[in-house]
Formats: structure tokens, sequence, C-alpha cells
């Protein structure tokens, strides 16, 4: 796992990932929301599609757009285990613990929060 700030020079650094933003829309569900709400559902989107060992479409498990986490997923590479191996040393073939399930939905929620202060 990666300290916060140099993830996000080195995800900044790359064209896929620093195209992705939250839309106007998006910022408006977040504050309309709220951010633990939001918070909820990164956990619950983290549990389902990325934390189990096995996922039969990983790569493709998370949509690009339809919800800020989605979004953020990409923009974070914390989209698939293949990503999250990649850009945040967290190894696949396992359930994710706790404390990485925390770690991955941290990064998120600092992603939407410098989203929707811009």
């Amino acid at each position: 796992m990666r300290n916060t700030d140099d993830l996000f020079i080195a995800l900044g650094k790359s064209t896929f990932r620093s195209r992705f933003h939250l839309s106007a829309k998006d910022i408006e569900y977040v504050n309309n929301k709220g951010m633990d709400l939001i918070k909820s559902h990164a956990y619950d989107l983290v549990n389902k599609r990325l934390r189990p060992a096995f996922i039969p479409n990983d790569g493709k498990q998370t949509p690009m757009r339809g919800h800020p986490v989605f979004i953020a997923q990409h923009a974070t590479a914390c989209c698939c285990r293949g990503c999250l191996f990649k850009w945040h040393h967290i190894n696949g073939g396992r359930e994710l613990t706790d404390e990485e399930t925390d770690y991955v939905v941290g990064v998120l929620m600092a992603w939407i929060e410098k989203e929707v202060k811009k």
C-alpha cells in the first residue's frame, strides 16, 4: 500500500488516470447525498467488486460511469485486482483484508474530496 500523496503524484503523471474527473452532475450527487453516504457506497462497491479472492470478470467489473465511486476507482487505479497490484502493491488471489479495504476506500474518498473541492 502506498502513501496517498505519492500515489496522487504518480497517478497525475498517467495520461489514462489523470483524464478522469467528476462531472458537475457527479459533484451535485456527492453534495446532495453527503460524504458519509458516498463512503458507505464505496465500502459496498469495494466489498462486492474488489474484495473477493476470485472475481470472475476481473478487469471489467467497474463501469466507467454511473456513480462517483466508479469514476474514483478508475482515477485511482482501484478498479480491478490487476490495477491494485500494479499501483498499490496489493497482491491478488486472496481476499482483501479489512486494512486493505479501508485503505482502498480511503484513497477513493480522498480523490472524491479533491474533486468536489475544485
